[in-house]
């Protein structure tokens, strides 16, 4: 019997292998999903004070973002269109980044932000549960996240995941 106990182990070590393949690397989980933002008092990038008061009271996009992010400057485009279309408020947070290399990155790209909180602690950033630059979180009017989407944010992206959860939450408002 004690000679099928490493054959026993090693079918379930292979098996929990097997379905760690399985998942989608992309995925990544968040337990703030239909729940409020985080409660937050801090300075934007220029030096205003803001707080969850300030978010808007419709559906936004909440952008994490750094001015070393090679990736945010692929999604900035995005980001800039919407801005410019009015199609939907962006609100940024600057995270974990240098306040002159952010206001420098924002005056050479374009500033595509309602305002952007900085957070060079980080502290917003961990009570999102934030991994890393960039990162975009769905917000609705009431101020709770329903979607997140963790890499670049391009128009496939914002075709395919954000414009069906938009219109989503619109329906639902409506009702």
């Amino acid at each position: 019997m004690l000679l099928f106990i490493p054959v026993v182990v090693f079918a379930v070590l292979v098996l929990v292998l097997w379905l760690g393949l399985s998942l989608n690397p992309q995925e990544l989980p968040s337990v703030l999903i239909d729940k409020p933002m985080p409660a937050f008092a801090m300075s934007t990038i220029e030096g205003e004070e803001v707080s969850n008061i300030d978010l808007p009271e419709q559906i936004f996009l909440l952008n994490v973002w750094g001015s070393y992010c090679l990736p945010c400057l692929v999604e900035h485009p995005t980001l800039m269109r919407l801005s410019e279309e009015g199609e939907i408020p962006v609100v940024g947070i600057n995270y974990k980044d240098q306040d002159d290399l952010a206001q420098d990155w924002l005056q050479t790209n374009g500033n595509p932000f309602a305002f952007s909180i900085y957070d060079m602690q980080g502290r917003l950033g961990i009570d999102l549960g934030v991994y890393g630059a960039p990162e975009t979180y769905l917000v609705d009017a009431d101020g709770v996240i329903r979607y997140r989407h963790v890499a670049v944010l391009d128009e496939e992206v914002w075709i395919n995941d954000f414009v069906p959860a938009i219109a989503e939450l619109k329906a639902v408002s409506e009702q």
